[in-house]
């Protein structure tokens, strides 16, 4: 079993607390635009409150541990592997709970290059323990504002996680996925969900539009955010968001497989 000692000098030495590898100005640059709602960073959330960019900051520092200065303007960003901890061992305590219950589960990642392997395992382990992992609207068509202009996604699932594919590129360049931030792919898995007559996920797990998409709807979301991510953490200040755990979910995949471990046996899903 891997300690929280153990966990905390890898969150440090990984890049995945601590210092991180997004910059300040990212960062600052995503609170303007969230204050601003632009719908590219309030990723399918519609805040029931007013945040200006003092509070966002205000907001970040408290959650991430990001530095609440405001003339601190460049650099790398930092947070606080406590608040990582502390927020892992919520996230487990809620997939405890779903096992419990045997809850209908909906996994999705927007970063399938860096966290498909986190979710897939623990896909794997509610699977073992009774849920029902939901694969909803696989092929489903999904048009997504990008950088590049509105371009056509498929929805697809691998080991019981949803991503999207570019449906222009051929399928030998669509693997493992696209990143996107959008809400539109859980709201298309939603909506097939519905037209199929359920069931319906009682938790959705995930990052970006996944989480504060179907947050927004009122299921229960627990997911993974960086210091650039300010929307999954005003939905947990607002209370649609239950869990938002800060990271940086940039780096190698396979560093996040001791949190893999420390989640799965904090939840008592190991087997």
């Amino acid at each position: 079993m891997l300690s929280t000692g153990a966990l905390r000098a890898h969150l440090l030495a990984a890049g995945l607390a601590g210092t991180v590898a997004t910059s300040r100005e990212v960062s600052l640059r995503s609170y303007r635009l969230f204050a601003a709602r632009d719908p590219r960073v309030t990723l399918g959330l519609d805040p029931a409150w007013g945040w200006d960019e003092g509070e966002l900051l205000r907001l970040m520092a408290d959650k991430c541990g990001v530095s609440d200065d405001p003339a601190h303007r460049s650099g790398p960003d930092v947070i606080d592997p406590e608040r990582t901890l502390g927020a892992l061992a919520a996230f487990a305590e809620r997939l405890a709970a779903a096992a419990r219950r045997r809850a209908p589960v909906l996994f999705g990642t927007g970063h399938p290059h860096r966290l498909l392997g986190f979710y897939a395992a623990l896909a794997d382990a509610l699977s073992a323990a009774g849920c029902l992992v939901l694969t909803p609207a696989q092929g489903r068509r999904v048009d997504i504002t990008t950088r590049f202009g509105v371009r056509t996604h498929l929805l697809d699932y691998v080991r019981g996680v949803a991503l999207v594919r570019d449906a222009d590129l051929p399928p030998a360049g669509r693997e493992p996925g696209a990143h996107t931030h959008s809400p539109l792919p859980v709201r298309a898995a939603l909506e097939g969900a519905a037209e199929a007559g359920g069931p319906l996920p009682e938790l959705v797990v995930g990052d970006h539009g996944w989480v504060c998409g179907a947050g927004q709807l009122g299921i229960e979301a627990i997911g993974l955010a960086d210091t650039d991510d300010p929307a999954l953490f005003v939905g947990e200040a607002e209370g649609q968001v239950s869990v938002a755990v800060p990271l940086d979910d940039g780096v190698r995949s396979d560093y996040y497989r001791p949190l893999t471990r420390y989640v799965l046996n904090r939840a008592c899903l190991s087997r």
